[in-house]
């Protein structure tokens, strides 16, 4: 055998270890990927049968807590009703998500730049947060009147308070170091807001985001208790006095579905545009 052959040996060698690892490697990913997302599905069935099974072994009767079982049928048979009544919730939270959200981020960048309005006003929104929901709600509904609109404001308060916050650290939260360096390269304070503040920013952004996602639909169907004629929180009222368990809970998972499914395409749109962060975002 040549001197050639035997040294290239040890590099093939190499090179199939190197292989293997990888290969074990991306099975052991794979694996990992696939734990994540059935674990959640198995403890929820397990539990969805111990309620079953409680149920029935039990006696309960359907208007204290009724059988999953009987909750998927009324989502079966009301569908139509359920998601009629979606719309106008998912109208209201989606526009005051925005609302809310767009108002924090111009206001969070007003106060990172002029530190006085921060000073003047930051206390003003600690107490607009303290007030509860239920008791902004009636205040609302006053002066807003009864239609979509006080639903709308509603969930862009409760959407407000934790963008302003994140969103004016982020903005915030940069170092001298690179502010120095961008006065160095002679960055206009347009070039340093959008290029260094605002992508500094995100990661605290995205993270107010997707709790906003999950209190706007809560913001909307608060709204709907103190007066409406259709919507999520309507029906739940409803189905409250009417003693229509079944419904009630359909009606909750339909609402929890809809929360659950606005707070992923947030996640989604995170590691979408936050790939440079992706180890500080997981």
């Amino acid at each position: 055998m040549s001197s050639q052959a035997v040294h290239a040996l040890p590099i093939a060698s190499a090179f199939t270890d190197d292989a293997e690892a990888q290969a074990r490697f991306d099975s052991m990913q794979r694996y990992l990927k696939w734990r994540k997302r059935l674990l959640p599905l198995i403890a929820v069935a397990c539990l969805l049968l111990l309620w079953e099974g409680a149920v029935r072994a039990f006696g309960i009767r359907p208007f204290i807590a009724p059988a999953p079982s009987a909750v998927a049928a009324v989502l079966y048979a009301k569908f139509g009703l359920l998601m009629q009544n979606l719309v106008p919730t998912a109208i209201e939270a989606l526009l005051g998500f925005l609302l809310g959200n767009a108002a924090a981020i111009l206001i969070a960048t007003a106060f990172v730049y002029k530190r006085t309005l921060e000073e003047a006003f930051f206390p003003v929104a600690v107490m607009i947060n303290t007030v509860p929901v239920v008791a902004k709600a009636p205040i609302l509904v006053l002066l807003l009147g009864n239609g979509m609109e006080p639903k709308i404001a509603i969930a862009a308060l409760i959407c407000f308070f934790p963008t302003l916050v994140n969103m004016t650290r982020g903005l915030r939260d940069v170092s001298p170091q690179q502010l120095e360096l961008m006065r160095i390269l002679s960055a206009s304070p347009r070039e340093v807001f959008f290029k260094l503040r605002l992508l500094n920013a995100l990661p605290y952004l995205f993270s107010a985001l997707k709790i906003a996602a999950s209190t706007a639909v809560i913001g909307a169907i608060v709204g709907e208790w103190i007066g409406a004629t259709s919507g999520i929180g309507a029906l739940i009222i409803q189905a409250t006095y009417n003693f229509d368990s079944p419904l009630l809970y359909a009606t909750i998972v339909v609402g929890s579905v809809f929360s659950a499914t606005f707070f992923g395409l947030i996640s989604w749109a995170e590691h979408r545009f936050l790939k440079w962060n992706a180890g500080r975002a997981s």
